[in-house]
């Protein structure tokens, strides 16, 4: 236990005293530096807990920080897209030729990553709320630091449609404390424990609604359809390291706390109402995000609508529930943090490159950049959910899971649109790849190291974890689905 709680601080220390180094430091290269070595330190904190943690809660200061084996997955899932995308950033933020305020951007990023890696931990159920509006608060600054329009445009629109829906989720929360104050009097300690004990002699009227507006409220962060209005600007407009950890560690991290619900309402032993409401919004995100992959225009729009389908899919898992069903889910939010890490990374290089976020104003990607249009490409053909990468044993196991009487149309449905999907994202690459000869110079430079080895780090574990699915990750992520499924 004393070596897991020195972990946590760690986990947690590092970004936090990078965030003041940066700013007390003010000048560019020590600020990245310092970011650059907080996210190595909480990747290398974050790295061992799920081979730590066992079937019991551990709860730390004070019973402040709980770590299980839901938040250790959670928690290594945002400490490898941090530190990939603090990688990447060095190469990336030194393009925009803004070094004066460089400072600010890693003091944020810092801060965004300290975020997302302590909401999971959250024993509370109140105190886990305000770290998520807390990922709002700092993200909101990240997703307009470009400081054009567009940008700005979407950080007004990301904090207005996120806020509403974390509202929402407020209300759910304090409607649980309320359906919980008739079992436990009216004051007790908020943690998710106390309301799975409680949940069985808890008003199932009350309790449902609660989970309603719990689920509409971080459905909201995560980007479920038809919440998701904010995302596909926000992603778009951010500098792309942000773009990478808003899909990759952001979303996760809103996703759990309606995992956690979901188990409340498990021990409320509710029916499938809460089930099939969330398969529900999974199978309209998968939609939604369909239909936009493949009328879509622009680069970086086409790998937000992507985050909204994969977002769906993971919805889908738990919604189906079963050891499938939460196995695979899990597993798909490890292989999507991943993969939309080396989709956004080759995203920033090509626009950069070619001085264009449009998918038509890219071409010939393949004669000017062989190697990183290789390892993009390898990535597309990946996010699709495709063989031999990690993303096809995920989407197949959630596709297992679903297959019994009360699911089995979300399949049927799942399986017809990862085929309009895989064939839209392919022939966007097609054009961008396949363009004429002439034009495949683009205005920009070589490509730095610093942005180009991230997306080797992200490529080489998607593609084992597609060929061989680890007996003890199998293992461990179903020994969760207990807690959290029926």
């Amino acid at each position: 236990m004393t070596s897991i709680g020195g972990l946590l601080l760690a986990l947690t220390l590092a970004p936090s005293i990078a965030l003041l180094g940066c700013l007390g430091a003010r000048r560019p290269r020590i600020a990245e530096m310092l970011n650059l070595l907080a996210s190595a330190i909480s990747f290398a904190c974050a790295l061992p807990l799920p081979f730590l943690v066992d079937g019991r809660q551990m709860l730390f200061w004070s019973d402040y920080v709980l770590l299980d084996r839901v938040s250790a997955w959670v928690v290594l899932c945002s400490a490898i897209v941090y530190f990939l995308a603090s990688i990447y950033a060095v190469g990336y933020m030194r393009l925009l030729k803004e070094d004066h305020r460089l400072f600010r951007f890693y003091a944020l990023f810092a801060g965004f990553g300290l975020t997302t890696l302590v909401g999971p931990l959250m024993n509370s159920v109140g105190i886990y709320w305000i770290a998520i509006e807390l990922t709002t608060l700092v993200s909101t600054f990240l997703v307009a630091y470009e400081r054009v329009a567009e940008s700005m445009e979407a950080a007004w629109k990301y904090i207005m449609v996120v806020s509403a829906g974390i509202s929402l989720a407020l209300l759910g929360t304090i409607l649980f404390y309320w359906a919980g104050s008739f079992v436990l009097g009216p004051t007790y300690q908020m943690t998710w424990a106390v309301l799975r004990e409680a949940a069985p002699r808890m008003n199932p009227a009350l309790t449902i609604l609660a989970f309603l507006l719990v689920l509409v409220g971080y459905g909201t962060k995560v980007g479920l359809a038809p919440m998701h209005s904010w995302l596909p600007d926000a992603h778009s407009e951010s500098p792309a390291p942000v773009s990478a950890m808003l899909s990759g560690a952001l979303l996760n991290t809103a996703m759990i706390g309606i995992v956690r619900f979901l188990g409340i309402t498990r021990a409320a032993d509710l029916g499938q109402l809460p089930q099939l409401v969330l398969v529900a919004f999974g199978a309209l995100s998968l939609l939604i995000g369909a239909l936009f992959i493949v009328r879509q225009r622009g680069i970086k729009r086409l790998m937000a609508y992507s985050s909204i389908e994969h977002m769906g899919m993971v919805a889908l898992g738990f919604g189906f529930g079963g050891t499938l069903g939460v196995a695979g889910a899990l597993y798909h939010m490890l292989n999507h943090s991943l993969n939309k890490s080396l989709m956004f990374f080759g995203a920033g290089n090509m626009m950069r490159a070619y001085g264009t976020k449009e998918i038509l104003g890219i071409n010939g990607v393949s004669r000017r950049f062989p190697v990183q249009a290789a390892l993009w490409l390898a990535g597309a053909v990946a996010v699709t959910g495709a063989p031999p990468f990690g993303l096809f044993l995920s989407e197949f196991t959630i596709m297992r899971a679903g297959l019994k009487p009360s699911f089995s149309w979300a399949v049927y449905v799942m399986a017809v649109l990862l085929i309009v999907i895989f064939v839209g994202f392919m022939n966007h690459f097609r054009s961008m790849y396949c363009g004429p000869a002439e034009d495949a110079a683009p205005p920009g430079g070589k490509v730095s190291a610093w942005c180009a080895v991230p997306m080797w780090l992200a490529l080489a574990p998607l593609l084992v974890l597609g060929l061989w699915w680890p007996a003890g990750i199998w293992s461990y992520l179903t020994s969760i689905a207990p807690s959290v499924s029926p």
